[in-house]
């Protein structure tokens, strides 16, 4: 196995991993309230997320930033349950022409969840000559591990949709679901 399919199986499996369902939680409140012919929107949606966590992924790998892990570890369950809020109150997104809310929480919390990892990284790292390859590699397989949380998730949305149950109060359920999971690791988590 080569070094880029190395690094791109572990950004994969960091996204789709059960133990850190952080990540899932948060892709889920992102697209509760989009449905399947929305796909272009939540496309850009997690690729705006993939942006700002590979941003701060970068700047924390190669020691431009540095933040306390603990409180990182707290404003990660912070940032699934502002955006899970935001859905029960909002439960559709804008049709406006501006950019939508959602957009602002992918690229300013994945700012925020990019430096959840930076340290396992770091590590891993250490080892490779060049690390541009890796990174890179990295947050492909953390976006192709979105795409498949948001094909399922749509999926799901559909089938649903065909059987009868009304958008608005699915958003809600899983919304609210998502809200009591984050507020579960917010007490996990807090570091005072």
């Amino acid at each position: 196995m080569s070094s880029f399919e190395l690094y791109f199986k572990l950004g994969l499996e960091h996204i789709l991993d059960i133990q850190g369902f952080d990540h899932i939680l948060f892709v889920l409140a992102l697209c509760a309230v989009y449905v399947a012919r929305d796909w272009k929107k939540i496309l850009i949606l997690v690729t705006a997320f993939t942006i700002g966590h590979s941003l701060t992924l970068a700047l924390a790998t190669f020691n431009v930033i540095q933040v306390r892990s603990d409180l990182i570890e707290f404003l990660i369950p912070v940032t699934i349950a502002i955006t899970a809020l935001v859905n029960l109150f909002k439960p559709k997104p804008s049709t406006g022409k501006g950019i939508q809310l959602n957009y602002i929480f992918a690229v300013f919390f994945g700012l925020i969840h990019g430096l959840g990892f930076s340290n396992y990284l770091k590590e891993l790292l250490g080892k490779e000559a060049s690390i541009w390859q890796p990174l890179l590699a990295f947050n492909l397989g953390l976006e192709a591990g979105q795409i498949v949380i948001v094909t399922a998730f749509l999926i799901l949305t559909s089938l649903l949709g065909l059987a009868g149950v009304n958008r608005k109060d699915w958003t809600l359920i899983v919304s609210a679901f998502v809200l009591g999971v984050a507020c579960m690791l917010m007490l996990e988590t807090k570091f005072w």
